[in-house]
């Protein structure tokens, strides 16, 4: 049985962890988060120790090491500006680290990651789900199965549906959570270049406080998409059902349908990390590159270009404007 501790305890996704590391025979030992709404503990780990404060929960993961009893795995589930710091905190206390995506912001991260690994000797690993779809497995044997040469139009199109709570919170800050394109996208970039290779061409069309969309050229595909957090970019036929989310990829004009089992892909993500494999620095540097590429681009408007469908919705006000 090996030992975890969690940053970010109360985070949303942070139950899905605490499931993972049960539901593979482990056990988590500490957990940390600034907000103490963190009542889910008791479902799966009500021996915990809990902190408010790190300082203290340092101080705790110190303690056990002295003791004999040191931490196996740090799991991360704090703000994405955080990450590199938490992970290099999981590894200078001779931990291996499972992180949520977006691993972190920047790509010179990333090369900061690959040193401290190797002056500790342990792994950072993140949570890439989609890798583990299974109808996107069988999409990327298609692919790779394809003629050479051949490129395939692809359409992605992500709306999650989120406040003006969203707005306040560390989230729609871009400069701590990398903006839309990172924060709910940056899995669906890691997808499509694992399915259909590397970046020829990144160009930015639409970007704002909750939309963004544009246009890539990857080694065998063209791929317009656009990605939303605001509900009124959902079709009318899809909201009067009270969905609130829609996530679409078409390939060819083929719809893939992979809306159902994403239930337990983070256990499976975990079971694969303690099975020695998981997805690492390199698997996660590419998206992270795309990502960063996105933000810092100058959006170019459509003038003319192909272009998703719904980059022709009209902007919405930021909703602080208004006050």
């Amino acid at each position: 049985m090996k030992r975890f501790v969690l940053i970010g305890a109360a985070g949303y996704v942070a139950p899905r962890h605490m499931r993972a590391i049960r539901d593979t025979g482990n056990t988590m030992v500490a957990a940390l988060d600034p907000n103490d709404s963190v009542g889910i503990i008791d479902s799966y780990f009500p021996e915990s120790a809990f902190f408010t404060e790190f300082e203290r929960f340092d101080r705790y993961v110190s303690k056990l090491k002295r003791n004999g009893i040191p931490i196996d795995y740090v799991s991360i589930c704090s703000p994405n500006y955080l990450h590199d710091a938490h992970i290099r905190f999981g590894l200078r206390n001779g931990a291996d680290v499972i992180c949520e995506k977006p691993l972190v912001l920047n790509p010179w991260n990333v090369e900061g990651l690959r040193e401290i690994e190797k002056d500790t000797g342990k792994h950072v690993y993140t949570i890439l789900q989609l890798r583990l779809h299974p109808a996107l497995q069988e999409l990327k044997r298609q692919v790779d199965a394809a003629p050479p040469g051949k490129v395939f139009d692809v359409n992605l199109t992500y709306i999650t549906s989120r406040g003006n709570w969203y707005f306040a919170s560390w989230k729609g800050d871009i400069e701590k959570s990398g903006g839309i394109a990172t924060n709910i996208g940056i899995h669906f970039f890691d997808m499509l270049h694992w399915i259909f290779g590397d970046v020829v061409e990144n160009h930015v069309y639409v970007r704002t406080h909750d939309r963004a969309s544009g246009y890539l050229r990857l080694g065998k595909a063209r791929v317009n998409w656009f990605l939303s957090i605001n509900s009124n970019t959902i079709t009318e036929a899809i909201r009067q059902n009270g969905a609130r989310t829609f996530r679409s990829i078409t390939v060819e004009g083929r719809e893939i349908e992979f809306s159902e089992g994403f239930t337990d892909l983070h256990t499976l993500s975990y079971q694969s990390v303690l099975d020695g494999q998981g997805f690492g620095l390199e698997e996660a540097a590419q998206a992270v590159e795309i990502a960063y590429a996105i933000r810092n681009a100058q959006p170019t408007g459509l003038n003319g270009h192909e272009h998703h469908p719904l980059a022709e919705l009209p902007l919405s006000p930021h909703p602080f404007e208004r006050e």
